[in-house]
């Protein structure tokens, strides 16, 4: 697994960002414990755990907690599966219920993975076995504010849009926040993520991020990076009014074929 980038964010902590199956994997060194910002890809265990041991030379139970900001293939798809190889505790959102939930959850649990096989391919990445179960269980459930058990550098804030239970992950010591897809970048410019089930929830993380006036942010896709106010102004015009979702963008997309015959 190939190290894009390695910093260190104060005198016992390293963070390390990692080139994931299609998104970044930010894993945090303190000391002799390891945490991992996001729960990956399933397709990222065998490598994340031949970096642990073979890279940084520690043992899997190293790895002592692994947050799920939602829980999208990208963000939660190892989490179990880590958690059995490791024993690290798995920390979300504490949000009840699950995202995927009766038939349209289990459609639109299909269609995540399949958008991910999409983006790996056109990634240029190998095939890759991506599914993991659509109910996460969590050891460990966080509130906004909440400081990350074992770990009292980081703070969880609570940033929806995206979904209903999104989280970012602030180092207060180095004044960076980890935003997971807040935001992604295309072409050089900031713009929403697909999709946006909230879009009144995601205009108010945007300004509270953008009042967090961190020194970075850290985005899942794109790496680490430094919005300014037009940008962030940018990301408020692109954001649509009304959810955009599978079933909306389905719908939107038959009408357009539809007009143009």
């Amino acid at each position: 697994m190939n190290v894009i980038h390695q910093q260190a964010l104060s005198e016992s902590t390293t963070l390390y960002e990692l080139d994931g199956h299609i998104q970044s994997i930010y894993l945090v060194k303190q000391a002799d414990k390891l945490l991992l910002l996001d729960g990956c890809c399933r397709a990222d265990v065998n490598d994340l755990s031949t970096f642990i041991r073979s890279t940084l030379g520690l043992p899997l139970c190293a790895l002592s907690l692994v947050v799920v900001t939602h829980m999208h293939p990208d963000h939660a798809g190892a989490a179990h599966k880590l958690r059995q190889l490791t024993g690290a505790k798995i920390a979300s959102a504490n949000v009840s219920g699950h995202w995927y939930t009766g038939l349209d959850g289990i459609l639109m649990h299909i269609t995540d993975i399949a958008l991910a096989g999409w983006v790996a391919k056109r990634k240029g990445k190998p095939r890759r076995y991506l599914w993991y179960s659509r109910k996460l269980h969590p050891d460990i459930l966080l509130d906004d504010n909440d400081t990350l058990p074992g770990f009292p550098e980081w703070q969880v804030l609570f940033t929806q849009g995206h979904t209903d239970r999104d989280l970012s992950i602030y180092h207060s010591t180095s004044h960076k926040v980890y935003v997971a897809d807040l935001m992604v970048t295309v072409k050089g410019r900031y713009i929403p993520p697909f999709p946006l089930f909230y879009p009144r929830r995601y205009r108010e993380s945007l300004e509270r991020i953008e009042a967090l006036n961190p020194d970075s942010i850290i985005l899942a896709h794109g790496g680490e990076v430094h919005p300014t106010h037009n940008d962030y102004q940018h990301l408020f015009e692109k954001a649509p009014k009304v959810p955009l979702t599978h079933w909306r963008s389905v719908k939107i997309k038959l009408r357009k074929v539809l007009f143009n015959k």
